[in-house]
């Protein structure tokens, strides 16, 4: 299996580039890959918690798929062995919607013989990113006046698997 390409390709937001063809057959990309996120919501959902911890990301970027499914099993991991299961509600807030897509360049002796070099470049999806904008929120983990300290401990976790600088801001639901 080949290797995943460097994130700093793909971790800018900028338009995404979507191809515009006569041929209705050639104007959308066929293929989607599948989104590696188990869950998007895990703890005790039916209860109402006193406080949010919410990670805040800095800046606009795109996160990969992966990086986030890392980031939300390292946080429900420290969040279930201290919490238990019932002692905490997380939500995560972003959908990796956006097609990431490589040009193949073929590589080894006579590639030059099939590869079309940049001519149809539009490129296979590889995976997938979720495109998140300043000040928008990541994470949100709902706990107990006693669990706070536990909260900001799995987001700072789930902060180093990301590929971007975040806060950590924690709010008292009325």
């Amino acid at each position: 299996m080949a290797r995943l390409r460097k994130f700093t390709s793909y971790r800018k937001l900028e338009r995404p580039y979507t191809r515009t063809s006569k041929f209705k057959d050639k104007s959308f990309i066929r293929i989607t890959p599948n989104v590696l996120i188990a869950k998007f919501e895990t703890g005790n959902l039916k209860k109402k918690f006193p406080f949010t911890a919410n990670l805040v990301s800095k800046n606009d970027l795109q996160i990969r798929d992966n990086a986030i499914e890392s980031a939300r099993m390292t946080t429900n991991r420290l969040l279930e062995r201290t919490l238990g299961l019932t002692g905490f509600k997380m939500k995560l807030r972003i959908y990796p919607f956006h097609v990431l897509r490589e040009n193949p360049i073929a590589a080894g002796a006579g590639a030059d013989r099939f590869s079309t070099g940049m001519q149809k470049s539009f490129g296979k999806p590889i995976g997938s990113a979720a495109r998140v904008k300043k000040g928008q929120i990541i994470f949100e983990v709902g706990v107990e006046k006693n669990g706070l300290d536990t909260a900001r401990q799995a987001l700072k976790r789930a902060l180093k698997k990301l590929p971007c600088s975040c806060i950590i801001d924690v709010k008292e639901n009325k």
